[in-house]
């Protein structure tokens, strides 16, 4: 599998770093984070998520804790619905790089904006955590995916 940075790097002719932590991942993160253009308060709620984050894990650089969280929560393989013969069937497909990246951003804050009672910077941060762990809301997404695509393996060869 390629890296996350290589993969974004790779596909994306407009995406630039993120200013204070020098990475495309963050930057795509801040862009999907951002609600009506409201980019700079994008940008404060994950310098505060990364602010957190090194606080609860002094063992590890922030940065390299949210790379890895969207490391663990990219899936591999998911299903995809294809119609044959009158029927549907759930068909296991692999999943392209650049979408892996795009799918566990969106299940990442999905998984913040669905617990609700705190600030943004908190939820995130909690995300980001748990998601290094292996752990959260968002890896339970990614597990039921692979556990969809591994129960329609039988589909498989309608993938064409």
């Amino acid at each position: 599998m390629a890296s996350l940075s290589e993969t974004l790097q790779n596909t994306s002719l407009f995406l630039k770093a993120d200013p204070r932590t020098n990475s495309v991942l963050a930057g795509k993160f801040i862009n999907c984070l951002m609600r009506n253009g409201k980019k700079s308060v994008a940008q404060t709620v994950f310098y505060a998520a990364l602010d957190i984050i090194a606080e609860k894990v002094p063992e590890e650089d922030a940065v390299s804790v949210f790379t890895k969280a969207v490391e663990n929560v990219r899936p591999g393989i998911e299903v995809r619905s294809r119609r044959v013969g009158g029927a549907t069937y759930q068909v296991p497909t692999p999943v392209n790089p650049k979408r892996q990246v795009t799918l566990a951003i969106r299940w990442i804050l999905l998984a913040c904006r669905g617990k609700k009672g705190r600030p943004m910077q908190f939820r995130l941060a909690e995300e980001f955590i748990a998601a290094y762990k292996r752990e959260g809301t968002a890896m339970t997404t990614r597990e039921n995916v692979h556990r969809m695509a591994d129960a329609n393996k039988a589909f498989a060869h309608f993938a064409w």
